[in-house]
């Protein structure tokens, strides 16, 4: 059975709707420009699904030849996201623990985004010169996200969300899941047992499992909440105390492009 890069999917807003891809560059970060704005309250807090599903709705488009961004919202129509200035001023704002310094992108996206979610809020851009390192128990010094949860790269193999499926009720994409890589060709949860990995030319660590929250359940399309599945099925099978893990993060060890169709190769395990 081999194994291979089946789908990438980029996040340009941290909790809005993802884009896919056939083929997509990774840089310092992650995957280029992958969770690179963020929607943030009046005071600098981050916002997701979490709290607030109806950002579900609101979805993502690549424009300029992949070098710009648009949102889309089913009442809203299109709203093309202006540049932020690199050398504007700057806000802190927090993700997590984590508090960094980002550039507000402007009062227009702040008007949009808090008609579109319904309370108020501000959009952010995550700058090159900022260094978010990732936690050190998982990565050299050096290495860093932008506005993830915590690491650079998600991925779950296809193998998983069927078997977890098969014991759905009803079955749920693997949108629910907000990975940036899924490889097809293995064996259900195999990505438990890697510790290195080479997708096309690149290698990559896998570092830690995801613990799974209620995002899971909302529902990509409608932005609504779809009761407890699928967290409570897999709670049956995928607690470890008291987290529910699904896919595994990873580390990039270098630049380079992902091509869907790349071989997925088990350098560790």
């Amino acid at each position: 059975m081999m194994a291979v890069l089946s789908e990438i999917h980029l996040y340009p807003v941290k909790s809005l709707g993802g884009i896919a891809l056939d083929r997509w560059r990774l840089d310092d970060f992650g995957l280029h420009l992958d969770r690179r704005w963020m929607v943030v309250d009046p005071a600098g807090r981050f916002l997701t699904q979490r709290q607030h599903p109806q950002m579900a709705r609101i979805r993502p488009r690549l424009i300029e030849g992949g070098s710009g961004l648009a949102l889309f919202h089913p009442e809203l129509g299109t709203f093309r996201v202006p540049a932020a200035d690199p050398g504007g001023a700057r806000w802190r704002v927090q993700v997590w623990s984590d508090t960094v310094s980002a550039v507000p992108v402007g009062a227009a996206a702040d008007r949009w985004l808090s008609e579109a979610v319904g309370v108020p809020c501000r959009l952010v851009w995550f700058p090159d010169d900022v260094k978010r390192q990732v936690d050190t128990r998982y990565a050299r010094t050096g290495e860093r996200t932008a506005f993830s949860d915590g690491f650079p790269l998600l991925l779950i193999t296809q193998a998983s969300l069927d078997d977890l499926n098969r014991r759905l009720p009803e079955p749920v994409s693997m949108r629910r899941f907000r990975p940036n890589l899924v490889v097809s060709g293995t064996e259900p949860y195999a990505e438990d047992g890697w510790r290195r990995i080479r997708i096309g030319d690149i290698a990559m660590r896998v570092v830690k499992p995801c613990s799974r929250c209620p995002i899971t359940t909302v529902d990509p399309e409608t932005g609504r909440r779809t009761g407890k599945e699928p967290l409570a099925t897999l709670a049956t099978y995928r607690r470890r105390g008291n987290k529910v893990y699904f896919g595994q993060n990873l580390i990039h060890e270098a630049r380079g492009e992902l091509r869907v169709g790349d071989s997925a190769q088990i350098i560790e395990q």
